[in-house]
């Protein structure tokens, strides 16, 4: 028997398949952030050579330092004062040893406006009024430009040629033409500083300013280092050329067990005015190495310190030089005195020209400096105060 066959049932159209939404191309992975290129040592001191930080006004070159040291420094901070630390850590119980380089340059502090639009003015830290006559400044924070003003040669008689124009005589000129004009630029208690560019000159370097911006980029360098066996205390101090005010308050402090200041001393190494004489009180000359200081117009520094500074020297095969005894001084004579007393050496780089608008100092002199302090810190130990 033959079955009859079931109708076959027609197949329901399929649906079409969903098309996927095409994926959205991925971001493209941002490119690494480049690491950012080291500022060079003598990079730093241009730029600090060229920024305005009169004593007690020192915050452009404050600003700059705190830069340079935040990454390199275990702790960071600035006092009321405005002296900057640096610290570095050791290991527990280790010497207490502070480093200290002033940040404030000499200069000026606007006192009045004449109602002709000129600014009085007055010095602020040792200025030698035979330099000022037509040198162009700096005035204020906004770094107004102007030029301590000067009777022409053409006008200049008798005996007022050979004669040193005071500085209670001069004016700044900033162009106004009268005191309301000048009033909107500049006012009493700005700053003023002698307007004056970084250069390099073979193996030198010139400069305003390098006393003492010179001792804070070697003071910089030396925190580059490796970590050494002491409690590192790095103070940028203040108005260090108004009386070593900074100073007495980052002494006290750091409390420290020593301290080595870092400065910048005169060289006075260009022959004398009479043929054939021979310059035996030239302090300290460029090209010889830092300078370690005995003693000074206000310390006597320590004899420990010198002997173990000069030895770390020699066995570094660095070169430097014992700056002869005379006049001046550094913050050293105030730290020595804080607390119960800390021992206390400068170490100084040499520098011709300091407080005019064109210091020299020695390329070499300046990195030396920084090694040599990193040579006395890397074996520092108990026996380096041993009495």
């Amino acid at each position: 028997m033959i079955m009859a066959k079931k109708p076959i049932r027609s197949a329901k159209p399929k649906r079409a398949a969903k098309l996927a939404k095409p994926k959205k191309p991925a971001k493209p992975a941002p490119p690494p952030t480049p690491a950012p290129a080291q500022v060079t040592a003598l990079d730093l001191l241009r730029r600090l050579s060229e920024s305005v930080g009169v004593s007690g006004d020192e915050g452009a070159a404050r600003k700059i330092i705190r830069e340079a040291v935040a990454p390199l420094a275990d702790e960071v901070k600035v006092d009321t004062l405005g002296n900057l630390f640096a610290v570095k850590h050791g290991p527990p119980r280790a010497p207490r040893v502070l480093l200290a380089a002033h940040m404030d340059e000499v200069g000026f502090m606007i006192v009045g406006i004449d109602g002709d639009g000129l600014l009085k003015f007055e010095a602020v830290g040792g200025l030698d009024d035979r330099i000022l006559l037509g040198k162009p400044v700096w005035v204020g924070e906004n770094r107004v430009p102007g030029v301590i003003g000067m009777k022409p040669i053409h006008l200049v008689k008798g005996s007022e040629v050979e004669s040193v124009v005071k500085i209670d005589s001069l004016r700044i000129d900033i162009g106004a033409t009268s005191k309301e004009g000048a009033s909107r630029m500049a006012k009493p208690g700005d700053r003023a500083a002698f307007a004056a560019m970084f250069a390099e000159l073979g193996p030198t370097v010139r400069g305003k300013a390098l006393d003492d911006r010179a001792g804070c980029a070697a003071l910089v360098e030396v925190l580059r280092g490796k970590n050494y066996p002491v409690e590192l205390i790095c103070a940028f101090t203040v108005q260090e050329e108004v009386g070593l005010r900074g100073a007495r308050v980052a002494g006290f402090a750091a409390n420290a067990d020593a301290a080595i200041i870092i400065d910048c001393t005169p060289a006075n190494d260009l022959p004398l005015a009479d043929d054939g004489d021979e310059n035996t009180r030239y302090n300290t000359r460029l090209g010889y190495g830092p300078a370690i200081y005995t003693h000074d117009g206000s310390t006597l520094h320590d004899r420990r310190l010198v002997k173990y500074v000069s030895a770390a020297a020699e066995a570094k095969g660095l070169p430097y030089q014992l700056r002869q005894p005379g006049g001046g001084g550094t913050d050293a004579s105030a730290i020595q005195r804080s607390r119960a007393g800390v021992p206390v050496v400068s170490v100084s780089i040499p520098g011709r020209y300091i407080h005019s608008p064109a210091a020299i100092v020695s390329a070499s002199d300046f990195h030396n400096t920084a090694k040599l302090i990193r040579a006395a810190l890397e074996n520092w130990d108990g026996k380096v105060l041993k009495r």
